[in-house]
């Protein structure tokens, strides 16, 4: 799935604003998992874990993923962010393998994350529901990391702009700007 990248890694990471910047760098589409489960769900990802459990959320973040996969396969470009732990369960893991997605870890310490996250939620007063304090927050960081680790790149996202971790990327993966739509263009 050359024509693919997907980007995982911790809340904060810089997942969205990084996937918008390099689909637009390269022409390509970006999509949100995480919206599109609410856009199916219809109800925000804070009120699924609330009213039916994360276990109900994993297994709609993989259904909604396995369906992503069968539209996107064969067509070039598309950009897209998981959520924080959709790549810390095995089989959605194991399906980006097998479908043999570009993967790419944006990272960052874990005190950056935290305050990126902290200020996310008082400017838009959005809700994460496995942002509680920090203690946890580093607790549940460090059990993803090994996860995190299978990601055919790594990327630091700290201490630069959007648009230079985006075109690092385009770089790094070889990436050329085409038309999503058509698909007309030189995608490597």
């Amino acid at each position: 799935m050359p024509g693919a990248v997907f980007l995982i890694g911790f809340m904060g990471a810089g997942k969205t604003s990084v996937g918008q910047a390099l689909a637009r760098r390269l022409n390509w589409l970006f999509e949100d998992l995480d919206q599109r489960i609410e856009r199916k769900q219809g109800r925000s990802v804070a009120a699924i874990f609330q009213e039916l459990g994360e276990s109900e959320f994993r297994a709609a973040e993989h259904s909604a993923l396995k369906q992503l996969l069968e539209e996107i396969s064969g067509k070039p470009g598309k950009i897209v962010a998981l959520g924080g732990g959709a790549f810390a369960q095995r089989k959605n893991a194991a399906l980006l393998e097998w479908h043999g997605a570009h993967v790419v870890l944006l990272d960052a310490p874990i005190e950056v994350l935290w305050q990126r996250c902290c200020k996310q939620a008082s400017e838009d007063g959005s809700s994460r529901p496995l942002l509680r304090d920090l203690d946890q927050f580093r607790e549940l960081y460090q059990a993803r990391r090994r996860s995190y680790g299978k990601a055919r790149l790594t990327v630091r996202t700290e201490s630069r702009k959007v648009d230079d971790i985006a075109a690092k990327i385009t770089r790094l993966l070889n990436l050329k700007k085409t038309n999503a739509r058509t698909g007309k263009g030189n995608v490597q």
